[in-house]
């Protein structure tokens, strides 16, 4: 790490980060970190997932809940299918997951609800492939 945060909460967002995300895409990300993209991923695992994701006032399924929301909002998509598959690793149930997704509708608009369903299928129908 290059120094720039404490290499303690680096490895606590990492741990995070590997739980919700699952650890094969996350050291596969990490490993196609050249010198470009590196520090910010660093500094995102430290960040995001050791201070945000470490504070452990707030279970990680109600996080998981509230990214969903969140990035659902803002309409980053390749993000919001990424953490559909890490609230489903939480806890996150398939009702509570549609129940995410019409309040993402009500406050958002119906056609980011669409767009939401749409890559929770996807995640769903892989996790039903997967077994």
């Amino acid at each position: 790490m290059t120094g720039t945060f404490d290499e303690d909460l680096f490895l606590k967002g990492l741990e995070k980060r590997k739980a919700t995300l699952g650890a094969d895409y996350v050291t596969a990300n990490l490993a196609a970190a050249d010198d470009f993209t590196r520090p910010f991923q660093e500094a995102m695992t430290a960040w995001c997932w050791g201070f945000g994701w470490g504070d452990e006032v707030i279970d990680a399924k109600t996080r998981s809940m509230m990214n969903l929301s969140m990035i659902g909002a803002l309409g980053k998509m390749h993000e919001w299918e990424l953490h559909c598959k890490g609230a489903l690793a939480n806890g996150v149930t398939r009702d509570e997951l549609r129940a995410i997704i019409h309040v993402i509708g009500i406050y958002c608009g119906v056609p980011q609800a669409l767009e939401c369903f749409r890559a929770a299928r996807r995640v769903l129908d892989a996790q039903d492939a997967a077994g």
